[in-house]
């Protein structure tokens, strides 16, 4: 039986994240964005409350959550903060793949112990020739004996310069292409690992994006995820899972800025009343509460699916493109009601503005999501 209502677990899920974005993450989001800080401080509060790594098994000390569960959670936290969000969910992009098709002992070893600890892991697979067209991918593992030796770099990395450890993928068979590519997991203190420098983004400034170098690394054969050749496809599936709860995070980004947007037109007057009733505003405000219902619903119907077992790749990247194009227009949009105060760091919306580029680019752009949906389209014709 299908019903939009939440349970009562997923009520208090929501809640619990809703109360921790509005007294923890809201009043300090505009010193992360100014300072660049990583948020550790929001990452030890958000581990204490469980509300990091909510999807790993309960086997290897998590809440096993499911997509939908994280989604309803994920939102709040969007709405909370979508920089500091992303820091505290990071984890589960490189967590995914490791569920998905790691050892009992990888799970036990490295999933046990982000739940322990307020610890970060990174998912690392874009490079600078290999974002979009992963077959570009340049990074090595040659297997020598009981190890393999990782030789590479990679890109735009969340969280590279905090993790305790990495998911990576590089080529063992670089004739084979995507069939060639294995996945590995590799601690940030091994020899020869060694993050770039801070890169300072347009947005989410909070979020530790930097460049990984690998450099003759000896990475042990029991830390292959999987088997070998199945690192694009383990790195694949995880967006089955991730693309939801990201999308959540755009829905929450666009409904902080609709909020703040309706706030402000209560109070602003022009003509002798207040700027919502100018319809050229209420049809702005009103544009903005229909998309983000409907990008709720399409991530809600992705996670769902995931949840049953079913099929949802091409559900998951129709929520990723359509509530990552709404965020970008409802947090525009919210400026421009705001008028030139929108255009000031002074008020709120400025930097939702900013925050929200970054869903059309990270996990997918937008336009490959929509390469994924046409091809799920017609792959059956």
């Amino acid at each position: 039986m299908f019903s939009l209502e939440l349970s009562e677990e997923q009520q208090m899920l929501r809640d619990l994240a809703h109360e921790f974005a509005a007294k923890e993450m809201r009043p300090v989001a505009a010193h992360y964005d100014q300072t660049m800080e990583f948020p550790w401080p929001l990452i030890r509060q958000a581990h204490e409350l469980g509300l990091m790594n909510t999807h790993v098994p309960e086997e290897y000390g998590g809440l096993g959550l499911g997509c939908l569960d994280e989604c309803v959670l994920v939102e709040e936290m969007g709405w909370g903060d979508s920089g500091i969000r992303t820091a505290i969910e990071a984890n589960n992009l490189a967590n995914a793949p490791v569920v998905e098709g790691g050892s009992d002992a990888l799970k036990a070893k490295y999933l046990g112990r982000l739940i322990e600890e307020p610890l970060m892991s990174a998912y690392a697979l874009t490079e600078a020739e290999a974002g979009s067209d992963v077959a570009n991918m340049r990074s090595t593992a040659v297997r020598k004996g009981d190890k393999y030796i990782l030789n590479g770099e990679k890109m735009w990395i969340t969280n590279a310069g905090v993790a305790n450890w990495y998911f990576v993928v590089a080529y063992t068979d670089k004739e084979k292409r995507h069939r060639g590519m294995t996945a590995f997991v590799v601690e940030r203190e091994w020899d020869g690992v060694e993050p770039g420098k801070k890169e300072i983004n347009l947005g989410q400034r909070c979020s530790d994006t930097r460049a990984i170098r690998f450099t003759d690394v000896e990475v042990p054969a029991e830390n292959v995820v999987g088997e070998e050749g199945a690192g694009f496809m383990l790195a694949m599936k995880a967006f089955d899972h991730t693309r939801p709860t990201v999308s959540a995070g755009a829905v929450g980004l666009a409904r902080s800025a609709m909020e703040h947007a309706m706030q402000y037109a209560t109070e602003r007057r022009t003509f002798g009343k207040p700027i919502f009733k100018h319809q050229a505003v209420a049809f702005m405000l009103a544009d903005m509460a229909k998309d983000i219902e409907a990008a709720r619903l399409l991530v809600w119907k992705a996670a769902w699916l995931k949840d049953q077992g079913q099929r949802n790749t091409k559900f998951a990247s129709m929520a990723k493109a359509f509530a990552a194009d709404i965020c970008v227009r409802v947090c525009t949009d919210a400026v421009q009601v705001f008028g030139g105060y929108g255009y000031s760091t002074e008020y709120p919306v400025e930097k939702l503005m900013r925050d929200s580029k970054i869903f059309q680019i990270y996990e997918g752009t937008s336009q490959i999501q929509r390469l994924i949906i046409a091809r799920e389209m017609f792959e059956r014709v």
